[in-house]
Formats: structure tokens, C-alpha cells, sequence
């Protein structure tokens, strides 16, 4: 029978010999009876008197070997005769009977389950975990947590507290297989608090030091499942950190094979929590006997730990690794660099440089890994290394890969108007167009039309013959498409082409690589299995539905959700739980789309004196990581709306309501609705709107209409941070489906209690509007007005105090034109918007008006308004040592200020802000005047 031979017609015989007392000639009969018994199931009647008489003997071995074969012979007609010896056996006196009958239970369970629910095993199964024998518990755990797989939606395992107990309890005196057993059931719970998980955590802790790599595991899913139970204030939490560490670290000195499944779920653990193994970046340095797949796991855990800390450890390293013989491992490794590179800013410079010295030995793909790379450190930091592309193109007859030379031709098609002989290197590729891979023709005939809108002049042949090539002579249909479209662009309307195909590109992804947060949090539960290793959920490979549960990570509490300290958090990633990933080109929109905009948190007001850089973001690194960074320029003026001029901000002018503003005398002035993002670039999305001050509140007022041709739902907007920490106080409410061509009217609360980061211009608003379709981002400039409080009256001895203490030097003046109010209707018109006068008095026929104002910030603004009867003009003049000139904040209706006036309105506000720690005490005066970049690069010549 072992050795493969059929001896099923001796059945009979050996039937007749179960009734023998030798304990091992009964063992030998029941193994031939489960393997033949299926074969042979009305011969296997004959034994089930016997089965039941054994399961009476006093022998408690023989017992649970009578029930262990019963469960095991899968023959229907055999198991209704089961049912009466495995309840005895169930409540026997010996805890290994009863052991042996809990996972007979789940057998039989297995083949009719109807039977053992209709016979009330399930619930003696569940009375079992309270019994006084560590592995009848752990048995009874593993049959409820079987059975509970093959039956998601049966609640066998209630646990509660009582139960938990009674299983930690047990955890220290069972077998390494009952401990597995317990952790994974321990793993399936959800704490009722914060308190509860750190008591289960401080129980399960001395397991992480166990000899067993699989109770190691188990030990640390359970752990890392409840840690995000617990707030990062907690002096536990620091403890924990420290104690997941040493395990982890030890698993990887276990043979090869071990050591690749504790690397795929380090990778898990790190990507979610990296802090745990930030110091133990040594252990993960490759070995030279290290298997290829060890190495490669090896090399992708080091740079997600790579950090300002240890870059250049790191660095020293890979660096190494590059001169290797393994070609897979020495391109992982070289592409490893330039993912240093990306993620640490600081590191960049010194990659580029250890990249120029890989390509300085000429080896074919550590050349070409290096160019692939480079391309991407130019997306990330654009105008900063292009020097370095000469040293590319001498190894351009080198390049054979299609990635490799694909990457070269962007980057000749980018940095076309800076390379003079741009057209003939493209021209070399062209030659042999229809032998390049896919890849490279796409990237080659966008670089093409990139070089003519550039230089029209020189390479209209070239464009027209690529396009030719693209369209009429190549068979692929994603190039024939897009050649169409450049052609039809380039023919019809050439502006429009240049916006499309120069328009500004996203920043490229940090760690591209990341595993999506939500599948992370699921693989998290699954650490220990094959899930872990595969990084796929269950659902992926198990065929069909059984022993497929989706699990998640238990919901943070409020107390934990305390944002991670910066030392914490890995370089190049902003504070907080996940490094944030930017949005890569098939996933532009990133993160925002996910998002689950509910209400803001309503509070106290935040100190707004300094910045409050621990605010909480919901979008990772804020909009600015998004759409450029923190160094991000603004669009031209041209390509701003000519309506948008309306919401530049509200003059004084305004204030007086000269314009087809909407002002009352009782109310604050509001600007005219202006359209704010365009429907072309929105997808048909077109958003209007303005911002209104009413009784002390904020808001936003929108106007949203649908020009495109499908249903929009699901709104979400989010603001960036900004110079006053204006953001939304509720969710946007679109209580219906926008359908094609209607428009719905909004109004959106504000609050100021939102983080603070000084912006350019200092009304800067950047927002993001989320829908069905896609997220879309635009800028505009809410008027300072609103920002004036109701309480903005200085008390008259205050005012003439401060007025006095003010430099005659640090004064502004500027005019006010065509107005033809007097002084109480000016007086009262300004009051309607929170400006107040606090004095009034007539000098040489002159009425002074002397105003104050207070920001939302805490800031109060002083002004003198000299009017005088019959003259339309008005003088303003305003001292800056708390706030700069008025008119930095408030423009003149429909007219731009005096120009004399711009410099000394800026450095005002520079200086005032300084004192904040918003900015420089003394800023240049040109950085108002050009916000052009200060360099300059020459052309260069390239050889071909």
C-alpha cells in the first residue's frame, strides 16, 4: 500500500484483525482503512461496530484513535454512525480525547455539515475553549476557525473579552502549532478600546522571541494589527516599536528559503510602518553567497528605509553592488540609485554624480539602467542636473534597449530649445522607425513634435515626415491614433497643441512601487501566510469562494490618530502614517480620489502666530506635492480667464460699490462671480464663484455646471494650505446628480482654523474639486475682506498709541479715483465691511477719516483716509509695522496700483510677516516684480 501496489482485495482480512489488543497492529489496520475504505465503502460497514466499541476502551490512546480514523474515512454511510461516539468522546475525561474528537468535529463537519449542526457539535465545540487544557483549546480554536472559513457568514468565534482571556491564557502552555492556532484567532478580534489592545498587545509580546519563524509571525500580525489601536503618544507604543524589531532582524539568519518569506513580509511591515526597522538598515546589506532572490528582496527593503540619516551608507553600498557580475541584480541595482535619488532631495546631487561615474565605465546596461534612471531624476527636479546631458548622449550608439532609448529620445524631445543639434539626434532614430519597438516610436514621434513646437522653423520636414510614418506606413493603432491627433492639433490650432504637449508634467513618483494603502491594510492581516508572500490577497489565487475572508485593520481610534512625529516619518515622505505616493501618469489624481472627504473637525482656533506645520493634511503633503511642489509657479497671466481679474480682490473702490459688485450698506461688499476653472479644462466641469462674509461667517459660493455629456456625481473639494488657514467647515452638498447642461448653485462653509503656510500672493487659494470623473485642481485669489472680523474697532487712546510708535518712513500712500461718496457715506460703506473709523476730523477743509481693521489672524491694520468734498479722489496712507500697506491687500477697483507703490506695499508685507515667521525681515524688492526664473542655461551642442 505505501509503496503503491493495490492491496484492497485483502479488505476482508484485514478487517478481521481490528479486533486485535497490539496497539501498533491496530494502527497499521486503521491507516488501511481510511486509504481503501472510499474504494471499498460497503466492506467499511463491517468496522464500524468495532470503531464503536474502541471508542469505549479504557485505553484513552485507543479512543482518539477509534474517533481520529472515523472522522477520516470520508463515507457517508459511516458517519451517522459517528455521531454517538464523538459526543462521548467530545466530553471524555482525558483532554487528549477530547483534543483529537474538537478536530474530528471540523472533519465531519467538512463532509455533511448539516449533521453537526443538526447534533449540536458546534456549540459543545465552543464550550470546549473554556476547557481546563491548553491544547484542547487551541484544537478547539483551529476546528471553529476551519469551519468559520468554508462558512464567512456563520458567527462560530463570538469572541469577548471573557474568551480572550481564557486564550491568552492558554497561549503559554500549548504546543508551537496550538499557539499559531490561538494568535490567528487572536488576530480575526477587534478590541472594544485602545486599553484592550495594549493588554492583549503585552500578552503576546513574549511570543515575538519564540524559536518557531511561524509563531514569530503570528506574533507580529497580531501586534501590528493592534498597534493602530494605539496613540503614538503613549510611551507603550515607542516600546512596541523597539520590541518588533529584534525578531524580525533574527528570522533573517535562517536558511535562504526562510529568510525570502520573512523579507516579503518585512517589505509589508515597512511600507507600513517604517520607524520599526529605520535603525537596521545594516542587516539588510546583501551578502556575496545570498541567492538572487534574496538579494533582489534585500535591495528593494534598503531603499524603502533609505533615509538623510543613511543615504550615504546606502549609497556606498549600492554603489557597490552596481560593479557586480549578476546583471539582474546590478540593474536593480543601478535603478535603486535613482530611487534615492527621487526619495531623498537631499541625496540627489551625489546620486547623479555616482550615476555619471557607472556610466563612465562603459559596461552596455549599467549604461543603459543609468539613462533610464536619469530620465526620471529630471522629472522629478526639472532645470537642476541638465548638465549632465551631454555625458548621455556620447553613449548613444550604445543604447539597444527599448526603455533605454526611449528614455533618451524624451529627453532630447524635453530639452530640445537647449540642445542645437536636437533635430539631427532625433533625425538618427528616425531612420530606422519601423524596426523600433512601440515604446520607442511613441516616444519618438512625441519628442519630434515637442522639438518643432519648440523650433517650427527648422523641423517641419522632420515633423511632417514622422507624422507621415506614424499614420500612413505603421500598422499599430495606439501610434496611428496618436499621430492623428498630433496632426490634427498641429493643423487646426497650434496654441492649443502647444498647451497639450508642453503642458506642465507631474511630478514623478516617489516610490512607484507602493502597495495600494487599502490592499497593504488587508495584506497586513495576512502576514505569516502565502498572501504575505505573494502580496495578493487570498481572493487572487484560491480558487473559488472557500477559505477567502477579507480582513482589514481595526479602526482607528480618536486618541491614536495623533499625526507621526517628522523623525519618524521616512526622508522625502511627509509626516504621517503612509509615505505619500505621488500620482504616477496612469494614476495622475493620486490619492484625492480615495478620499473620504466627511467634515471637518470643528474645534477651538488654532494659534495662527506661527506656522502651524503639525496641522493634519488629508492630502498627504498638500496639494502643492500634487501640482509641483513647494516651489510650484503659478500659470502665466495669459492663461487665466479674462473674468478672473473681478476676483483679484476687493479695493476700496469696490468697498464703495463703483463696480457692478453686489454692496449694500448694511452688508459686506461681494465680488462678482467669476469663472474660476474653465469646462475645457475640467472634463465639461465648469466651476464659478465668489466669497461672501455674512454675520461673522465665511463661505465659498459655487456655481457648478455640467457641459459634459454623463452624470456628475460624488463632489469632494479640498483646500491646500494657505497664508490665513482658510478651509471648508463641511462637505461639499451636491444633494443630487448633476446632469448634462444643469447647474446647481452652493454655498460652502469657511473656517479659518486650517494650516497655515505663507503663499505667493499671500490671497492665494489652491483647490481641489473631486467628482466621478476625475479630480481637477485650479488656483484663485479670495479678497482680503473677508478675512476682516467684526471686532476690528481699535479702542481711540490704543490707536493713537500705535499710530504715534510708527516711523514716518515705513508709511504708504496711494490714490483712490472716481469716487464720489462723502466722508459719512464712505464711513459707513467701510463699516458694512469691517473696516471702522475710529476718529474723524476736518484739517483744511479736509475731511480724516482714520480706520482700523483686524485680520481673522489677530493682525489690525491702521489707515488715513483724507477726503475732500467736490474731488473724486481720495488719499489713502498707511503706516506698516504690524501689516503692510492697504493697498498690498486691496487693490483698486478694475485698475492695478501705482507701480511706485508695488515695492514698498511688498516689503511692508515681507517685513510684517517676518515677525510672524512667515518669511524674510527684508526681502528683495525684485521677487515681486519677475517671478521668472533668475538662470540661465546656454544652448549646447551635443554629439550625435
Amino acid at each position: 500500500m505505501t509503496v503503491g501496489k493495490d492491496v484492497s482485495a485483502l479488505f476482508p482480512d484485514v478487517v478481521n484483525c481490528m479486533q486485535t489488543d497490539n496497539l501498533e497492529l491496530k494502527k497499521l489496520v486503521y491507516l488501511y482503512l481510511m486509504n481503501y475504505a472510499k474504494s471499498q465503502p460497503d466492506m467499511a460497514i463491517m468496522a464500524v461496530n468495532t470503531f464503536v466499541k474502541d471508542c469505549e476502551d479504557p485505553n484513552p490512546l485507543i479512543r482518539a484513535l477509534a474517533v481520529r480514523t472515523m472522522g477520516c474515512i470520508r463515507v457517508d454511510k459511516i458517519t451517522e454512525y459517528l455521531c454517538e461516539p464523538l459526543r462521548k468522546c467530545l466530553k471524555d475525561e482525558d483532554p487528549y480525547v477530547r483534543k483529537t474528537a474538537a478536530v474530528c468535529v471540523a472533519k465531519l463537519h467538512d463532509i455533511n455539515a448539516q449533521l453537526v449542526e443538526d447534533q449540536g457539535f458546534l456549540d459543545t465545540l465552543k464550550d470546549l475553549i473554556s476547557d481546563s487544557n491548553p491544547m484542547v483549546v487551541a484544537n478547539a480554536v483551529a476546528a471553529l476557525s476551519e469551519i468559520a472559513e468554508s462558512h464567512p457568514s456563520s458567527n462560530l468565534l463570538d469572541l469577548n473579552p471573557q474568551s480572550i482571556n481564557k486564550l491568552l491564557t492558554a497561549l503559554n502552555e500549548c504546543t508551537e502549532w496550538g499557539q499559531i492556532f490561538i494568535l490567528d484567532c487572536l488576530a480575526n478580534y477587534t478590541p472594544k478600546d485602545d486599553r484592550e489592545a495594549q493588554s492583549i498587545c503585552e500578552r503576546v509580546t513574549p511570543r515575538l522571541s519564540h524559536a518557531n519563524s511561524a509563531v514569530v509571525l503570528s506574533a507580529v500580525k497580531v501586534l501590528m494589527k493592534f498597534m493602530e489601536m494605539l496613540s503614538k503618544d503613549l510611551d507603550y507604543y515607542g516600546t512596541l516599536l523597539k520590541k518588533l524589531a529584534p525578531p524580525l532582524v533574527t528570522l533573517l539568519s535562517a536558511e535562504p528559503e526562510l529568510q525570502y518569506v520573512a523579507l516579503r513580509n518585512i517589505n509589508l511591515i515597512v511600507q507600513k510602518r517604517p520607524e520599526i526597522l529605520k535603525h537596521e538598515m545594516k542587516v539588510f546589506f546583501v551578502k556575496y553567497n545570498d541567492p538572487i532572490y534574496v538579494k533582489l528582496e534585500k535591495l528593494d527593503i534598503m531603499i524603502r528605509l533609505a533615509s538623510q540619516a543613511n543615504i550615504a551608507q546606502v549609497l556606498a553600498e549600492l554603489k557597490e553592488y552596481a560593479t557586480e557580475v549578476d546583471v539582474d541584480f546590478v540593474r536593480k541595482a543601478v535603478r535603486a540609485i535613482g530611487r534615492c535619488a527621487i526619495k531623498v532631495e537631499q541625496s540627489a546631487e551625489r546620486c547623479v554624480s555616482t550615476l555619471l561615474d557607472l556610466i563612465q565605465t562603459k559596461v552596455n546596461y549599467v549604461v543603459q539602467e543609468a539613462i533610464v534612471v536619469i530620465k526620471d531624476i529630471f522629472r522629478k527636479y526639472p532645470n537642476k542636473y541638465e548638465s549632465v546631458i551631454a555625458t548621455l548622449c556620447e553613449n548613444l550608439d550604445s543604447l539597444d534597449e527599448p526603455e533605454a532609448r526611449a528614455a533618451m529620445i524624451w529627453i532630447v524631445g524635453e530639452y530640445a530649445e537647449r540642445i542645437d543639434n536636437a533635430d539631427e539626434l532625433l533625425e538618427s532614430f528616425l531612420e530606422g522607425f519601423h524596426d523600433e519597438s512601440t515604446q520607442v516610436q511613441l516616444q519618438l514621434l512625441t519628442a519630434i513634435v515637442k522639438l518643432f513646437l519648440k523650433k517650427p522653423t527648422e523641423t517641419q520636414e522632420l515633423v511632417q515626415q514622422v507624422l507621415s510614418l506614424a499614420t500612413q506606413d505603421s500598422d499599430n493603432p495606439d501610434l496611428r491614433d496618436r499621430g492623428y491627433i498630433y496632426w490634427r492639433l498641429l493643423s487646426t490650432d497650434p496654441v492649443a497643441a502647444k498647451e497639450v504637449v508642453l503642458a506642465e508634467k507631474p511630478l514623478i513618483s516617489e516610490e512607484t512601487d507602493l502597495i495600494e494603502p487599502t490592499l497593504l491594510d488587508e495584506l497586513i492581516c495576512y502576514i505569516g501566510t502565502l498572501a504575505s508572500v505573494y502580496h495578493k490577497p487570498p481572493s487572487a489565487f484560491v480558487e473559488g469562494g472557500r477559505g477567502v475572508v477579507h480582513k482589514s485593520l481595526p479602526p482607528r481610534t480618536a486618541s491614536s490618530e495623533s499625526t507621526e512625529s517628522p523623525e519618524t516619518a521616512p526622508a522625502g515622505a511627509p509626516s504621517g502614517e503612509q509615505p505619500d505616493v505621488i500620482p504616477t501618469q496612469g494614476d495622475l489624481l493620486g490619492d484625492l480620489l480615495n478620499l473620504d472627504l466627511g467634515p471637518p473637525v470643528s474645534g477651538p482656533p488654532l494659534a495662527t502666530t506661527s506656522v502651524q506645520m503639525g496641522a493634519v493634511d488629508l492630502l498627504g503633503g498638500g496639494l502643492d506635492s500634487l501640482i509641483g511642489g513647494p516651489n510650484f509657479v503659478a500659470p502665466p497671466a495669459a492663461a487665466v480667464p479674462a473674468n478672473l481679474g473681478a476676483s483679484m480682490g476687493s479695493g476700496l473702490s469696490d468697498l464703495f460699490d463703483l463696480t457692478s459688485g453686489v454692496g449694500t450698506l448694511s452688508g459686506s461688499y461681494v465680488v462678482p462671480k467669476a469663472v474660476w476653472l474653465p469646462a475645457m479644462k475640467a472634463k465639461g466641469l465648469e466651476i464659478s464663484g465668489t466669497f461672501t462674509r455674512q454675520v461673522g461667517s465665511i463661505s465659498m459660493d459655487l456655481q457648478l455646471t455640467n457641459k459634459a455629456l454623463q452624470v456628475m456625481t460624488d463632489f469632494a473639494i479640498q483646500f491646500n494650505r494657505n497664508s490665513f488657514g482658510l478651509a471648508p467647515a463641511a462637505p461639499l452638498q451636491v444633494h443630487a446628480p448633476l446632469s448634462p447642461n444643469q447647474t446647481v448653485e452652493i454655498s460652502l462653509p469657511l473656517n479659518t482654523v486650517g494650516s497655515v503656510m505663507k503663499m505667493e500672493p499671500l490671497n492665494n487659494l489652491q483647490v481641489a474639486v473631486k467628482n466621478n470623473i476625475d479630480v481637477f485642481y485650479f488656483s484663485t485669489l479670495y479678497p482680503l475682506h473677508i478675512l476682516f472680523v467684526e471686532d476690528g474697532k481699535m479702542d481711540r487712546q490704543m490707536f493713537l498709541a500705535t499710530w504715534k510708535d510708527i516711523p514716518n518712513e515705513n508709511e504708504a500712500q496711494f490714490q483712490i479715483r472716481d469716487c464720489p461718496l462723502n466722508a459719512e457715506a464712505v464711513s459707513s460703506r467701510l463699516q458694512g465691511s469691517n473696516i471702522f473709523t475710529v476718529a474723524k476730523r476736518n484739517v483744511e477743509a479736509q475731511d480724516m477719516l482714520y480706520q482700523s481693521l483686524k485680520l481673522t489672524n489677530g493682525i489690525w491694520v491702521l489707515a488715513e483716509l483724507r477726503i475732500q468734498p467736490g474731488n473724486p479722489s481720495f488719499t489713502v496712507r498707511l503706516p506698516a509695522p504690524a501689516l503692510p500697506a492697504l493697498g498690498c491687500l486691496l487693490p483698486c477697483a478694475g485698475q492695478p496700483l501705482l507701480p511706485s507703490l508695488l515695492p514698498r506695499a511688498g516689503v511692508s508685507l515681507m517685513g510684517a510677516l517676518a515677525q510672524l515667521g512667515w518669511g524674510p525681515s527684508e526681502p528683495d524688492v525684485n521677487e515681486h516684480q519677475n517671478s521668472e526664473p533668475s538662470f540661465q542655461l546656454s544652448p549646447i551642442r551635443l554629439p550625435r
